[in-house]
């Protein structure tokens, strides 16, 4: 490895468009590693670019700091990887992910329904709960939750 294979924590905060602490923050969770200098400064593998773009993906998505973690965790350390490898993680995630694209479809759709019919009628409102009915089903606006 050459030193030139190697990025200050600014040059990555820059080439990811992450803050600086937002990478301290990654590398106390486990999700990058750092390596030191003889300065004691922090350097980073370029591999850790893409690492940085997935977590900062992964959670605009609505992945957890853990979901991520574990899954990074099935990618090498110390290299780039490979396209196998992302397929790899991208399996893990697409099952999770085409449940959460369901859930937004359906959301959508009850408010549309709601909000584009105009009945303003709370007898023909989808969302309308007499009686507290659907408390056996479980907390939270279950004709939104329940598809």
């Amino acid at each position: 490895m050459h030193t030139t294979d190697l990025l200050p924590i600014g040059d990555l905060a820059a080439r990811t468009g992450l803050s600086v602490s937002a990478i301290r923050f990654y590398e106390a969770r486990g999700l990058v590693s750092a390596l030191r200098n003889r300065g004691g400064q922090r350097r980073f593998l370029r591999s850790d670019i893409r690492r940085l773009s997935f977590i900062r993906i992964a959670q605009q998505l609505g992945f957890t700091i853990e979901e991520i973690g574990g899954v990074l965790a099935k990618l090498p350390q110390g290299r780039t990887p490979t396209q196998k490898d992302w397929a790899a993680i991208s399996a893990l995630f697409r099952k999770r992910l085409d449940e959460r694209i369901a859930a937004l479809t359906h959301m959508r759709s009850k408010l549309d329904e709601c909000i584009g019919c105009g009945c303003l009628s709370l007898k023909r409102c989808a969302l309308y709960n007499p009686q507290d009915r659907l408390r056996e089903r479980g907390p939270g606006p279950r004709l939104l939750l329940d598809f």
